[in-house]
């Protein structure tokens, strides 16, 4: 089971709380780019259109688990399950003794006023959630309403996207007048090679200055059955492309996880950058200086 066919009623496992040392040692003020809060759905409850509904995953939770494998700074971002409420994510920032900045989702009734009140609160970015793991087809109409508002902010934009939507909607997405994140590498299957026309059109678009890419998901295409080499060649390929534009996140606490024994532990996760950029000046722009320049604003 995967996230694409759950519904609220489903429940995903909590994360692992016992990530294994790692073999890395990162880099002091290394970045978690890409992780989520969740609840406690007391306190913040979970969105009536959520597709499922996970254990809480509670930001003193993921502090101790980023401490554990070195990681000092992180970029949270708001969760479907939270959907277009941002308190979740505003109280993380605010209890993280200015660890982290903070991304919410995309919403066309945002107002120039909510914007600055966002910002006030850290939050530098906004995503828009265009693909069918979550049930939402490409709006450019909502695309082009958001970029008015966030613009003079200067945050980052995110597309959570599909391959075969990064292929149509490819020349927008190269020129956004912002910094320009894809994540989930657009939802292209390793198996499938690194000549399909998906990922030519990934590694155009990192050609260009003002996209970037978060490295994210391994585990999810692990847990698919994707063979480890061919995700390798993936990572290994974009970042050859674009260093200086490639970011890594945890993904914690991989809500996507429905059976025993598939939880992947963090520990494992940051080694794996190992594999992907064997060069330790490269591993520090992922972990460091590409996410601090990208976030790391007033």
């Amino acid at each position: 089971m995967t996230t694409t066919n759950t519904t609220h009623s489903d429940i995903p496992f909590g994360p692992d709380p016992n990530p294994h040392k790692p073999k890395l040692r990162v880099p002091a003020g290394s970045w978690d780019s890409h992780f989520h809060i969740f609840g406690p759905p007391h306190r913040f409850p979970y969105a009536e259109s959520r597709r499922y509904s996970p254990p809480t995953a509670a930001i003193e939770h993921w502090l101790a688990i980023s401490s554990a494998i070195g990681i000092e700074r992180g970029f949270v971002v708001t969760p479907s399950v939270h959907d277009l409420d941002p308190a979740v994510t505003l109280d993380a920032i605010a209890r993280a003794d200015g660890r982290i900045r903070g991304m919410v989702r995309a919403n066309a009734s945002m107002t120039s006023d909510e914007v600055k009140r966002l910002h006030a609160g850290g939050i530098r970015g906004l995503r828009f959630p265009f693909a069918k793991v979550v049930r939402r087809e490409f709006n450019a109409d909502e695309f082009h309403a958001n970029i008015a508002r966030i613009q003079s902010a200067n945050w980052v934009v995110e597309f959570q996207i599909d391959g075969d939507s990064l292929e149509v909607h490819a020349d927008l997405i190269g020129n956004v007048p912002l910094p320009t994140i894809i994540d989930e590498f657009a939802g292209i299957q390793p198996a499938d090679g690194l000549d399909q026309p998906a990922f030519r059109t990934l590694l155009d678009l990192l050609a260009k200055p003002n996209v970037y890419l978060k490295l994210i998901c391994a585990d999810r295409y692990l847990y698919q059955g994707q063979r480890y080499e061919d995700i390798v060649a993936m990572s290994r390929a974009v970042i050859a492309k674009a260093p200086d534009r490639i970011i890594w996140g945890s993904d914690w606490p991989h809500s996507y996880v429905f059976r025993a024994n598939g939880m992947p532990n963090d520990g494992d996760l940051i080694d794996m950058l190992l594999d992907f950029a064997p060069d330790e000046a490269v591993r520090n722009k992922i972990l460091v200086d590409n996410p601090k320049g990208l976030f790391d604003f007033d």
